[in-house]
Parts: structure tokens; sequence; C-alpha cells
């Protein structure tokens, strides 16, 4: 349905234009190719303006479903961003995350392992930061790692102390995206629902903002040689994630492959993804015990005196 709107005369849509989340999940079981997966689609957006209200909707309704999640305290909901460097996974927490209580809301991100960390499996630090119930966990990086960059430096791999007779050829990665599954359907039997999200971003956008780095002097921190470095193992990269995001995504835990050459879409794709993963867990306030509904009739007793 369309309708004039009083600033312009002109007929617009009477609703903001709806994202199909669902077309971005990668399906249990699925082998996938990156190169046939988009880096950019359509806008969900017209304008700028549209684009922030959008995403302020999406966050505003989030929100008010972070509420709910708090007060069952039956689910929690972690979600794990991946991706090469400059993809955007930084900006995109804080924009749709933007509008959620901290205090029910904690963000990780997980950086070179120390030696502590090396001295445990591979799951172990990460696993001591999953969110409790009723609350939301955000891995910027997560336990994904030790099947990317490890496998694309074996000399990390190498240093990680693990028995020989482990190491062979590709098992370990097999062996790896094993646990993992076990970890993920551990956790969904338990209530924690998982949402794993890959910011696909094309090689030619990366240069790109590589040189707005080097332009832009707040942004000079945030490059370095190594990342030009990393530049050069894109296809081992590609590879490690097409393995990866096959071999991890199920029903449960899904995948979704957002395209990140246009960080407003990436934006408004993930907090759908989000709001669609709240929805679905149907939660409502939670009934008062008439013991409870005793204790607030003392409580009114007490204030209206």
């Amino acid at each position: 349905m369309l309708k004039k709107t009083p600033q312009d005369g002109m007929l617009r849509p009477n609703s903001l234009m709806k994202i199909n989340a669902d077309q971005f999940r990668v399906r249990e079981g699925k082998h996938i190719k990156l190169k046939k997966w988009d880096t950019a689609v359509k806008p969900f957006y017209r304008s700028k303006e549209e684009y922030k209200e959008i995403l302020e909707k999406h966050v505003a309704e989030m929100s008010k479903l972070q509420n709910l999640l708090y007060a069952n305290g039956r689910y929690a909901l972690l979600l794990i961003f991946q991706a090469m460097d400059a993809a955007g996974k930084d900006g995109a927490i804080s924009h749709v995350m933007s509008g959620l209580n901290p205090q029910g809301c904690e963000v990780f991100s997980f950086k070179k392992p120390s030696a502590t960390e090396l001295a445990h499996d591979f799951l172990w630090r990460t696993s001591v930061c999953l969110p409790e119930r009723g609350r939301i966990g955000i891995f910027n990086r997560s336990y994904y790692e030790e099947t990317l960059i490890v496998r694309v430096h074996p000399e990390i791999l190498a240093g990680e102390e693990i028995p020989e007779e482990l190491l062979g050829g590709k098992k370990i990665w097999e062996h790896r995206f094993q646990s993992i599954l076990g970890l993920e359907k551990h956790l969904y039997r338990n209530g924690t629902r998982i949402v794993k999200f890959f910011l696909h971003l094309s090689k030619e956008e990366q240069r790109k903002r590589f040189l707005e780095r080097i332009d832009d002097p707040h942004k000079n921190w945030k490059l370095s040689h190594d990342d030009v470095k990393e530049r050069g193992l894109w296809k081992e990269y590609r590879r490690a994630y097409e393995e990866c995001l096959g071999a991890t995504s199920t029903d449960h835990a899904p995948w979704y492959v957002i395209p990140a050459d246009d960080k407003p879409n990436a934006r408004l794709i993930i907090s759908q993804v989000v709001l669609d993963t709240l929805q679905s867990l149907k939660l409502k306030p939670p009934q008062a015990t008439e013991e409870r509904k005793k204790e607030l009739r003392a409580i009114r007793k007490l204030l209206e005196k």
C-alpha cells in the first residue's frame, strides 16, 4: 500500500523495507564457494535517513526482547563474528548492539592466545566467556580462529604443543570441526542459541579501506605491515572459510554470510538476524506466582501509607 507524505507529496511504501535474512544463511551440510556469494547486494534502505530509521527500529525491538530474555532467565544468546581484516566487525557490533543494556550484554575480543591459554585445549579460553542464561554474549573472533588463521599459518599449530600423533594431515581440522559441533550442540541443549556471522568482504573493497586508513590520521593505528602480508594469503583464507562454514553451519547454530562491501546494509542484515532469533524464542513476561503477588500487595500497602 502506498501513501502520500505531507512533506513532499510523493508516493512511498506504507512500511519500511522488509529484510529476508534467510537468504544469507548457509544450509546445513552444504559445501560453499564464496565466489558465488555476493559481497554487495541491493541496499535495504533508500537513503541515509531511512537506514538510521530501520536500524533504530531494530535496536529498539531488540532492547525490549533483551529485557524479556533477562527476565525469563532460560535462554542465552551467543553471537559470533568472523571476517577478514577491515570487513567492519567492530562497527557492526557497536552499531547493532548500541541500544542493548550493557549489564546483560558482554563483548569478548580474542587475540593471540596467552601461554596459559595455549596450555589448554583450543576451546578452553572461549568456554569461560560463554554467556549466562538471560544474557547476550558477543565473540569478536572466536574458537573458529583455530580452524582459520591456525590453518593458514601451520607454524601457529606447531607452537600449540599438541601430541605429534594427533597432527596428521587434514584430520586435525576435521577433528576440530567435530569438537566445535559437539560444543555447539551441547550449548543448544542447555538453552544457548548461537548465531554466527561471516562478514564477506571483497578484496578490492578491503584495498580501498586499507588506503582510507592511511589517508585518515584517526585510522592510521588500524593498519600494519602484517595486515598487508595477510592480504597476500587471500586465497588460502578463502579456502579455509569455505570449508569451515560448510562443515559447521547447522540448523541450531547457523552461519550467515553477510555482504560486507556496504557497511550500513551489512548492519541492517545482522540486526534483522538477531531480531529474528530473539523473536523465535517467543519470550513472554514471567508469570507471578501467588506468593509473589502476595508480596507485591504488601509492598503496595507500604507505598500507599
